[in-house]
């Protein structure tokens, strides 16, 4: 159970939650400051939405682990955390009937998500989100397992951006409101950007490995160097875009107010990155920003639950 639990890596879950919290937080303001809005929030679909996360991180998780192992990446060379697999504590077996189990579950509770979302109504908008489950449960799967994996092509920081960022942002707004805001789309972008940071910081770490078993990540492709420029430019266009809506839509000022200590804690973060000459030295950075962006998303919620006190 023990190796199992390991195996779950549990520690990459709060950052999975923080885009269906930041999403959900958005949708809740919005239903309670915009008068045209007449669908009530929903905790039940909260609950769902946060539940069907868990089991595709967890899935995300064991194909990692799966492909990795496959593929040779993950030796006696890298640097992380050792995986179930290479450690010997689970089977490439187990690992295998774990994924599907996983699989299994992800479409159960997202099937039921949809049902309690939609109220039990099957349209075009129900389809599509259940492609975009199906999708999802690909992409989790697909990141390093097979001959086709694309986190061995470099590609994994776009899914990253568009699972972890829009799609988790937005479709959580959109499950709540069943219809789009523009408002969203900053604050997605901005997890996104978070989310991508997470994973350079992961093949910032492993890129040696990574590049003498052909696992030609973003960061093999970039260089050393080059990856953390691509980093600061990461935080700098979350940054950005974040504050646009309160610019374009004079929005309630007081939720913004959950990026200040966050943004205190990055720029700590990126004078490390900056500082840093051992790969394994970025590896409690990584636990650092994805803790903030945990820690960003329940500011918002707190943010918002204070502005509707006002």
């Amino acid at each position: 159970m023990k190796s199992w639990i390991k195996a779950f890596r549990l520690r990459t879950l709060p950052l999975s939650f923080s885009n269906i919290l930041l999403g959900s937080c958005v949708a809740y303001s919005i239903q309670g400051h915009n008068p045209f809005v007449i669908t009530q929030f929903s905790w039940a679909v909260f609950g769902l939405t946060l539940l069907t996360t868990l089991l595709l991180q967890i899935l995300s998780n064991l194909a990692n682990d799966y492909g990795d192992a496959k593929k040779g990446a993950d030796n006696e060379n890298r640097v992380g955390p050792a995986r179930a697999i290479q450690s010997g504590a689970i089977t490439s077996k187990a690992m295998l009937r774990a994924i599907i189990l996983f699989s299994f579950l992800s479409l159960i509770s997202g099937l039921a998500l949809l049902y309690v979302a939609f109220t039990d109504i099957f349209n075009w908008t129900f389809a599509g989100f259940l492609l975009l489950g199906l999708a999802a449960i690909a992409a989790a799967i697909k990141y390093t397992v097979g001959k086709g994996a694309y986190g061995y092509a470099g590609l994994g920081d776009v899914f990253v951006f568009i699972f972890f960022g829009l799609v988790g942002v937005i479709g959580s707004f959109y499950l709540q409101l069943k219809e789009f805001d523009l408002t969203v789309l900053f604050p997605a972008i901005t997890m996104g950007c978070f989310s991508v940071a997470v994973l350079n910081l992961n093949n910032m770490r492993d890129r040696i490995n990574d590049q003498a078993v052909g696992k030609n990540t973003l960061v093999v492709r970039l260089g050393a160097r080059g990856a953390k420029i691509y980093h600061y430019i990461l935080f700098g266009f979350a940054y950005l875009v974040f504050p646009l809506p309160l610019v374009l839509f004079s929005n309630s000022w007081l939720p913004y107010i959950a990026i200040v200590p966050v943004g205190a804690i990055h720029v700590v973060h990126l004078v490390k990155v900056y500082q840093v000459k051992d790969p394994k030295d970025f590896d409690p950075e990584l636990k650092k920003v994805a803790l903030s962006a945990f820690l960003f998303s329940l500011l918002m919620w707190a943010m918002v639950l204070l502005d509707e006190k006002f």
